[in-house]
């Protein structure tokens, strides 16, 4: 934790207003960024910007800018950095001006060298970055080292001269002990945790998406607000992504919110406004939102905070249960409001509805959603915000001189009766699916009916219980469906999957950087690079994981195959006779392939007789460049093609036990899921 001192203002305060940030940690690693990686990044934002009027008040590089893990230092003469940055900072600089965004960077604490000299040139720089370049944030970190005690005067001196010329300088310590430099940090990282989903962050419960842990985290002592929680990782697992930043934003609060990193170019183009909505409706309350206090968990459920001043209040609630929670809302001073003749409730997540004015003092009740989180907005004042009265609905535009856009979010089937909330506003026209439509109003509200059949039932429910079974003779069949149907590749490329392609071309220019990266492609990730003819790209076995794992390719189709070749990465040598390949039609029935090998390749006859769709190899190496098949000479299309390395054989760990249910599932609504819980 920060020290206080009254000498020292470390850039902020606990009543500073909130900085929107986006930080690049896993879009690079310690490789660090490169300038033109990083204009595509910023051409990101800048639409966002431009689109939905999205402001990002800092855009910070991560590590291996300039500093490296392990004591390595640089500087901006280096030729690791000249070679990353052509141009120095400059274009970046302007990029990022232009749409309100400034600075911030990785670093170590320490780079000041053995002499007066050294330390000195280390200083000036951070003072230049800060002085030319405007930075605005610096996050020092244990990945690169530890101050040396005798280096901590100098770094006084470095974070002193910086606030000369950048008094709102936000330094942030990630775990390290800085002796005297410690008044000089603005924030200390929360918990120590790094909040990569399923990778640093997994669910302490059976919950229906991988996000529960996240939603799981509590608040920071005292409600302090200058410390860091390392915000939402958007790389990962994205499912509900919205309910964490919401809670990172609106519950917690921090100096730094709301807090994004890694990849937010992988979202589905459907989800951008809302991501926008979150930043600019935070950024629009921000100043209201500094002083919080802790609702009861009696009441509200798990660490509720309710934000604001006496006249408008944020509330945040969470339900980590499987079954919806119904939350009574007092609309009186114990949620930190005054007096008022009546209040104005506006839900604003999940979805938005404007809920009605109610008398002060008045119970509202409100549901939280199963693992979901919610944000209501009550006030005795009126609302600023555009929005409609009798339907749910998400804000997609809303800025000056434009058209307000909203996304009326019916059931299918269903019939609202809208009218239109307007802010004040004169609103000319409006259109409903592209059709002009008269002005809905209370006295003449507009009748919405929603495409689709009915549901009939819940839409979220319980179906079956399971129970305990015989372990079914097919066991083996049933894992290897599970182990074809999976995938080893990186989380990053399974949440391109999970989003489908883009139509926005900043999206597709920032996804294409991140996934052209040499060094993305160098960490053999993913399975596609087995199928795409080239020798250079290879996709790996990931060297900390057991090697009993199998090479598992789905032809996506049964093909009639002459020869399956397995070639290895360049510098692989084959282990004589460890190589086995079977195929099978129907994952029953499996067939023998032997594999020579020459040392870089194993070839394999393909059984005569009937079409095979499922191919698996022991022995195979770690970096396997291309698996082909061939009939007649010539090589098969292998667009359908999938493949895994990971998933171990059955006969290692076969099935002790087994649960069953039957049930019938006679609708499912558009986007809904089946969610299996076991509990162990």
């Amino acid at each position: 934790m920060p020290s206080s001192s009254p000498d020292v203002f470390p850039g902020a305060d606990e009543t500073t207003p909130s900085y929107s940030q986006y930080f690049s940690w896993i879009n690079n690693t310690n490789e660090g960024a490169t300038e033109a990686q990083t204009l595509v990044n910023l051409d990101f934002f800048r639409w966002l910007h431009d689109e939905f009027g999205m402001v990002l008040d800092i855009y910070a590089f991560d590590a291996g800018t300039l500093d490296g893990p392990s004591d390595d230092y640089g500087s901006l003469d280096r030729a690791k950095f000249r070679d990353a940055f052509p141009h120095s900072f400059d274009r970046v600089f302007h990029a990022a001006q232009a749409m309100g965004t400034r600075l911030g960077m990785w670093l170590g604490p320490d780079g000041f060298g053995e002499t007066d000299a050294d330390a000195e040139d280390r200083i000036r720089m951070l003072v230049h970055l800060c002085q030319e370049y405007d930075f605005v944030l610096y996050k020092l970190d244990g990945v690169c080292g530890q101050l040396r005690p005798e280096k901590q005067d100098a770094f006084v001196r470095a974070m002193t001269a910086c606030r000369t010329v950048r008094p709102d300088l936000i330094v942030l310590n990630h775990r390290l002990p800085l002796g005297k430099g410690l008044p000089h940090a603005t924030t200390f990282l929360w918990e120590g945790g790094e909040t990569y989903v399923d990778v640093h962050m997994i669910n302490p419960v059976t919950a229906p998406h991988n996000r529960a842990g996240v939603l799981a985290r509590g608040l920071p002592p005292h409600l302090t607000r200058l410390t860091e929680d390392h915000g939402v990782c958007l790389s990962s697992c994205l499912d509900y992504w919205e309910d964490d930043l919401i809670l990172q934003a609106f519950n917690r609060n921090l100096i730094l919110a709301p807090e994004i990193y890694a990849n937010p170019w992988l979202l589905r183009d459907d989800e951008y406004p809302k991501l926008a909505r979150i930043y600019t409706l935070h950024r629009r309350y921000r100043d209201l939102l500094i002083p919080g206090i802790v609702l009861s968990e009696d009441r509200y459920g798990p660490h509720a905070v309710s934000r604001g001043d006496e006249t408008t209040r944020f509330l945040t609630f969470r339900n980590l249960s499987w079954e919806p929670r119904t939350v009574s809302v007092r609309l009186d001073a114990s949620i930190g409001l005054g007096e008022g003749e009546s209040v104005e409730a506006r839900r604003f997540h999940p979805s938005e509805r404007i809920l009605s004015v109610f008398p002060y003092g008045a119970a509202l009740e409100v549901e939280v959603a199963p693992f979901r989180s919610c944000l209501l907005g009550v006030t005795t004042g009126r609302f600023d915000e555009a929005g409609v009265t009798g339907a749910d609905y998400e804000v997609i535009h809303d800025l000056p001189d434009r058209p307000v856009t909203l996304r009326l979010l019916g059931a299918p089937g269903g019939v609202d009766r809208i009218a239109l909330a307007t802010d004040g506003r004169a609103f000319a026209l409006a259109t409903l699916d592209g059709q002009p439509v008269p002005l809905p109003t209370a006295d003449a509200p507009l009748v919405v009916e929603y495409a689709g059949p009915a549901l009939t039932q819940p839409w979220r429910r319980k179906l079956a219980d399971l129970a305990p079974c015989p372990v079914p003779d097919d066991a083996e069949a049933l894992y290897e469906a599970t182990c074809f149907s999976g995938d080893n590749n990186a989380l990053e490329v399974r949440e391109l999957l999970r989003s489908g392609p883009t139509r926005i071309p900043a999206v597709q220019a920032a996804r294409d950087a991140f996934l052209n990266q040499p060094v993305f492609k160098g960490r053999g990730l993913w399975d596609r690079w087995m199928f795409d003819g080239d020798d250079d790209t290879f996709f790996r076995r990931h060297p900390h994981v057991e090697t009993e794992g199998l090479l598992r390719v789905d032809f996506g189709e049964p093909l009639t195959l002459d020869r399956i070749v397995i070639r290895a990465g360049k510098g692989f040598e084959a282990t004589p006779g460890a190589a086995r390949g079977e195929v099978s039609a129907d994952l029953k029935t499996w067939r023998r392939v032997d594999l020579p090998s020459n040392g870089l390749e194993f070839v394999g006859d393909a059984p005569e007789g009937a079409p095979i769709r499922y191919f698996r190899m022991r022995g195979f190496p770690e970096q396997v460049a291309e698996v082909e098949g061939f009939r007649d000479g010539r090589r098969v299309d292998r667009s359908k093609w999938r493949g895994s390395t990971m998933f171990r054989e059955y006969r290692l760990h076969p099935a002790v036990a087994a649960w069953s249910a039957t049930f019938t599932l006679p609708e499912a609504p558009s986007g809904s899921y089946l969610a299996v819980a076991i509990n162990g």
